[in-house]
């Protein structure tokens, strides 16, 4: 159940939630000498550990981060930290973690934002709570990917980013973000009409400069997270729920690796990948609520997130270590069928190996069975995007790394293995059955896909038999319609619940209104 006393809070004082009061009662305020600074994006929580999280906000100006928490929303026996300046260099993001907190408990957060004048200003304060994770809790989470794709943005009259409320009701104790956080290669319209399946309705966006073209700037890349925080709907999600980020190609540009070629893309001025996925990994760490890794690969994505004796987060990385996107049906392993690289594969693997978590979660940015390509005019494609190449024999390819990864995971015989992924934007339970299977030297594990949160629904896609793939259930646009809007309701989100005493856990795919569409229960070995 929802904190009551809190509820009634956030209704007193929407403005906090919302982050845009523009006035304070100080005398000098008054007097028209110092405004203070604004936190017009929240705020957030992430990587919620045992007994640690880190909280994010935004302010507006050069200022200081404060952080009060309490175990109580009357924030008696608190205590308050002097958090990390805000400054310009930044976009006057700030992060602070909080730790050695208790398990089992609900943490009631307060964050403003105090400037650097002498007059000391300080912002309007917004208030958060979250649940830490006991040995003695049941286990519930929430999991999608792809945000604001496809010219599909903030519409109020429909209601706004909804399907972040519909998570939001389910109390979550916290959800992974399965990357296509932002669209930076997706130009949002004021208007658009939906497509004649859809009666050609009118679609109406929120747009701001940064969205009104694709990302280059540092300040383009910045706004697209700015912009997804416009929503109300996110903001108190943010606000309630501690977020577990990975990214994938729409963080940069659609299907981008190394070799990405943007020479004919019109709608580009920076020809340069290496500078836009600098700009853009820059973003990303600045309004993500990711604890950093530490100075020997600051920009490390890939971590473990552990939630007690139940389960075990293993959030990987599909993009930062890939070779080119190629045929991909090479038969010996090299620079070019890297997909995770061979540090990332041997982390999972020793990570799996010593877990001692019943459930194990690998939180992946594409699905491994389904054909994704990176070619719009051959068929078939001449380059591929994600791990299948579209031929069922024996692995090749990027499907060589899995097949080692997959083999090891048995010759280890670690149990309980389940994917969690999003990126084709549409529902599906997946069971990877090595009976079926060309290369077949795994333990068979399910793969569960959810999406999109708010973008255009697609699929289903076609399946790559190489690991035995069976659809056992899925839900996307009829055939031939491609691109259907938020109105179409074919947005789709996970939930999981590890129950503490059985052990069994249960995978929900959810439609917008947080309807179960598809229930699989798990029982752990």
């Amino acid at each position: 159940m929802k904190n009551t006393t809190l509820g009634n809070l956030l209704v007193a004082l929407p403005l906090m939630v919302a982050g845009t009061l523009a006035v304070n009662s100080t005398a000098s305020i008054a007097a028209g000498k110092v405004r203070p600074p604004l936190m017009e994006q929240g705020i957030q929580f992430g990587d919620l550990d045992r007994g640690s999280v880190i909280v994010w906000s935004r302010a507006n100006k050069d200022s200081r981060m404060m952080v009060e928490y309490a175990l109580n929303d009357q924030f008696t026996d608190s205590k308050i930290i002097r958090g990390p300046y805000a400054l310009k260099g930044t976009d006057y993001t700030a992060r602070q973690e909080l730790n050695k907190l208790p398990l089992g408990k609900t943490v009631f957060v307060k964050v403003w934002f105090e400037d650097l004048t002498n007059a000391r200003t300080k912002s309007e304060p917004v208030v958060g709570h979250f649940q830490t994770v006991s040995a003695n809790d049941n286990v519930r989470f929430v999991w999608g990917g792809d945000t604001a794709g496809q010219g599909w943005g903030i519409n109020e009259a429909f209601g706004g980013m909804k399907i972040y409320e519909a998570m939001r009701q389910v109390n979550p104790q916290f959800f992974i973000h399965s990357g296509d956080n932002i669209y930076a290669d997706g130009i949002i319209n004021a208007t658009v009409t939906t497509s004649a399946a859809e009666n050609g309705q009118l679609w109406t966006n929120i747009v701001t400069p940064e969205v009104a073209k694709v990302a280059e700037t540092q300040a383009e890349f910045r706004g697209r997270y700015k912009y997804n925080l416009m929503d109300t709907n996110v903001r108190a999600f943010n606000a309630e729920v501690p977020q577990i980020w990975q990214w994938d190609d729409h963080e940069v540009v659609n299907n981008w690796s190394d070799a990405k070629d943007l020479s004919a893309d019109t709608r580009y001025t920076v020809k340069d990948v290496p500078l836009l996925v600098a700009r853009a990994a820059t973003a990303f760490k600045e309004f993500s609520a990711q604890r950093p890794h530490s100075a020997e690969e600051a920009d490390r994505v890939y971590r473990k997130v552990s939630y007690g004796p139940l389960l075990d987060v293993f959030v990987v990385d599909m993009r930062s270590y890939r070779g080119q996107n190629t045929a991909n049906m090479q038969t010996v392993e090299s620079a070019e069928t890297k997909f995770l690289g061979d540090e990332q594969v041997a982390w999972l693997q020793n990570g799996l190996k010593n877990s001692t978590a019943t459930w194990k979660v690998i939180a992946a940015d594409m699905p491994i069975g389904l054909n994704i390509s990176d070619d719009f005019v051959n068929n078939p494609p001449q380059r591929w995007e994600a791990i299948a190449n579209g031929d069922n024999g024996p692995a090749a390819g990027r499907e060589l790394e899995i097949a080692r990864l997959l083999s090891n995971i048995k010759k280890d015989n670690v149990k309980n293995i389940v994917w969690l992924t999003a990126d084709v934007h549409y529902a599906a339970a997946h069971y990877y059955d090595p009976s079926k299977a060309a290369s077949n030297d795994f333990n068979g594990f399910w793969e569960f896909v959810s999406g999109p949160l708010n973008a255009g629904s697609f699929g289903p896609n076609s399946k790559d038999g190489t690991f035995g793939i069976q659809a056992v259930f899925e839900k996307a646009p009829p055939a031939g319609q491609v691109n259907l809007s938020p109105f179409a309701g074919l947005q789709f989100f996970g939930e999981v619940n590890i129950d503490k005493a059985s052990k069994v856990m249960t995978v929900d795919l959810k439609d917008i209104n947080g309807v179960s569409v598809h229930t699989e229960t798990l029982a752990a070995e």
